[in-house]
């Protein structure tokens, strides 16, 4: 179940994280030609691809191509703050739409909301991921107790959020794809095989079909398995991160 609003709020936070719905659409989170100028800043000084996905473009390291491996783990933290500060940098003279959504979940959660630590470091928060016409993002979930399996912080989440500012999206196509049943780890990775996610076709028709308007906020439950179609001549340009949740008189945590 898909919920549309023009704002976040506690409640339906609630409802996210109990399972009541699988994703919230929150129109408007930026002001459609404040992201369009975003967009160009942002694209303007380039981007790298993922290691380990290396069809999707990616500004910034996600804590998902370490891989548990300690070089890419000290490379990914020693880089965290910098990683953090070039957003804000891009962004400039905007505010970047990702401390605007941070101090938002702090201010509307009881217990507030604060950057994850992991290993007694500061983690990363922010990344921008591009897509570009005719990349299908392929099948996948989000599950931090994968990326860190020895962390006890990892292992403590009860619910995992999925956070995505688009700033910049197809003249058509780049739908999100969401399909409602969990698949257990071991059986997704024996699916995918050497690549990083399934073709979509493979999981059939998706429960929840979502198509972003630019300035929109989606939050899903990240463990949920979800793809995105492939788009027309224009890039899709989103601003990522998790949100970690813990219970409801625990601070709500943000990584990417």
């Amino acid at each position: 179940m898909k919920i549309c609003t023009h704002a976040i709020s506690h409640e339906v936070l609630v409802k996210l994280a109990g399972s009541e719905v699988d994703a919230i659409q929150v129109k408007g989170f930026v002001l459609p030609e404040l992201a369009d100028r975003l967009a160009r800043n942002i694209l303007a000084q380039g981007y790298a691809n993922y290691k380990n996905a290396p069809s999707i473009g990616r500004i910034g390291m996600a804590f998902y191509e370490a891989e548990g491996r300690p070089d890419l783990l000290a490379t990914y933290f020693a880089q965290a703050g910098k990683h953090i500060e070039d957003l804000r940098e891009r962004c400039a003279p905007l505010q970047s739409p990702i401390d605007v959504l941070r101090c938002r979940l702090d201010e509307l959660w009881p217990a507030g909301a604060m950057l994850e630590s992991l290993y007694g470091r500061k983690m990363y928060v922010g990344l921008s991921r591009v897509l570009e016409p005719g990349v299908t993002f392929l099948a996948h979930h989000d599950i931090f107790a994968k990326d860190a399996p020895d962390s006890f912080r990892a292992h403590g989440l009860q619910a995992q959020f999925a956070c995505n500012i688009y700033l910049s999206v197809p003249t058509e196509g780049g739908e999100l794809f969401l399909w409602t049943r969990e698949i257990p780890t071991d059986e997704f990775d024996a699916m995918r095989g050497s690549s990083y996610g399934i073709d979509p076709h493979v999981l059939g028709q998706p429960q929840i079909i979502i198509q972003p308007n630019a300035g929109d906020l989606v939050i899903f439950n990240s463990r949920l398995m979800h793809a995105v179609t492939p788009g027309k001549e224009k890039p899709r340009l989103s601003l990522s991160c998790f949100v970690g949740y813990r219970g409801a008189a625990a601070p709500l945590t943000f990584w990417s």
